[in-house]
């Protein structure tokens, strides 16, 4: 699961490959991971990362799953920004997200295409043959 937030970016999976160590290799513990140094420390103040731990992620920290919840359950519920991309202030975060968004609007866009829509997801709201929400 990737986890976007105005302050740092999370990657949080199951920790079941053979490098985890054994004590870690369980349902109560989640892996969370990150590129950039402090990212991990802004959600999880008190997590020991380890650093260089020979994979794609730079930074990571084995944390107890209902922390992990209950940590990113209260950034939604304390949520204030009505525009994420806005709501980040790290220019290179802030540029990171912005590829990403681009990515997934072509995304968009070529599903609406394979679907037959034409135009923006907006103008598919026009047409009076879709169902409206």
């Amino acid at each position: 699961m990737w986890i976007s937030l105005s302050n740092s970016f999370l990657s949080i999976v199951q920790p079941l490959s053979q490098k985890t160590p054994p004590e870690h290799r369980n349902q109560d513990v989640l892996l969370v991971r990150a590129r950039r140094e402090g990212d991990i420390e802004k959600t999880f103040p008190d997590a020991t990362v380890i650093v260089g731990a020979g994979t794609d992620y730079l930074y990571r920290a084995y944390i107890d799953r209902v922390l992990v919840a209950k940590n990113i359950m209260e950034k939604v519920i304390l949520l204030d920004y009505d525009n994420f991309k806005n709501s980040v202030e790290d220019d290179d975060l802030h540029n990171a997200y912005l590829n990403v968004w681009h990515d997934m609007d072509a995304l968009q866009r070529r599903d609406n295409v394979n679907h037959g829509y034409q135009g923006t997801l907006g103008a598919m709201f026009e047409d009076p043959e879709v169902d409206r929400l």
